[in-house]
């Protein structure tokens, strides 16, 4: 059995998709910037490589069949990176990327890091390579990140909602298209969770759980940029930030998917069954390992 290249093993999601591949007996290679950092699993082998390196990748992914791509974290270049790890995967002889993309993918989205998502899909698309795009909504795994020290989730999302999904839930899926993919070729599958949430149903839930106050308060979009002008940020960032609120405001990702359960079999786990389950919440580091869902802590 070839085996199947994972990027982002270091990090929280790409983590969970190795464990769950490697308990299934299924061979890894594991593609990650600091190998010293790599989860030790059966089976599997690990490789130094980062996105932009052409070389590395193309060694990396010499023998595969099959390679997970997950975003790279946040970055002027991260497009340029996406397209290097894809024409290296095509330079190699990969016959199919599975490509970890975020819901509603589009150039002209109101949340601006779904632009890069949509060009490294096209390019996807171009690369005569087979495809599978994985397009998860913000994860419901950092909701209570949102919330800064005062309990007070803060952002002009008014009475928006948001379809918020679980890590595992993911993972699961990924693992289903990567242990098939021929099955999954040439499709996208939107990832959410059972239920469409306001951010005050969501602090709700999060008071509950945690059992604190939290709160929802919201902002306009002026007052958004000015209380977040004092952490330094480049303008990409803080625009970044600001449309996570205003793409729930206007819609872009409240629609709950059936997705998750067809390709898992059960339904979708909600937020407050993640919050109760879940580990200390951080930040993936891997090659990449950054799909969006990664709320910047306020």
């Amino acid at each position: 059995m070839q085996p199947i290249a994972v990027t982002g093993s270091t990090g929280k999601l790409g983590g969970r998709i190795a464990a769950r591949l490697a308990a299934a007996g299924v061979p890894q290679r594991l593609l990650v910037r600091d190998p010293s950092r790599a989860p030790d699993l059966p089976q599997t082998e690990v490789m130094q490589a980062s996105y932009g390196d052409f070389e590395a990748v193309r060694a990396g992914l010499e023998g595969v069949a099959t390679a997970l791509l997950i975003s790279a974290s946040e970055s002027t270049d991260r497009v340029a990176q996406h397209r290097t790890f894809i024409d290296a995967a095509a330079a190699a002889g990969v016959e199919h990327v599975v490509y970890v993309s975020f819901y509603g993918a589009s150039a002209t989205a109101m949340f601006t890091l779904s632009w890069d998502h949509a060009a490294t899909e096209e390019h996807l698309r171009d690369s005569g390579l087979a495809f599978t795009f994985l397009r998860d909504n913000f994860y419901a795994d950092f909701m209570p990140d949102l919330a800064g020290e005062d309990g007070v989730i803060a952002g002009p999302a008014g009475d928006g909602r948001v379809a918020v999904v679980a890590q595992d839930d993911i993972a699961d899926s990924a693992v289903a298209v990567l242990t098939d993919p021929v099955a999954h070729r040439e499709r996208l599958y939107t990832l959410t969770g059972p239920e469409s949430l306001t951010l005050t149903e969501i602090a709700a839930i999060l008071t509950d759980a945690l059992g604190r106050p939290i709160r929802y308060e919201p902002q306009t979009v002026e007052q958004a940029y000015a209380s977040r002008a004092s952490f330094g940020a480049p303008d990409w960032q803080v625009d970044a930030w600001v449309s996570t609120y205003t793409a729930i405001a206007a819609g872009e990702v409240a629609r709950v998917s059936p997705d998750v359960q067809l390709l898992i079999q059960r339904p979708p786990r909600s937020l407050a069954e993640v919050i109760a389950g879940a580990p200390a919440s951080g930040h993936d580091d891997a090659v990449g390992a950054s799909p969006e869902g990664h709320p910047p802590r306020w």
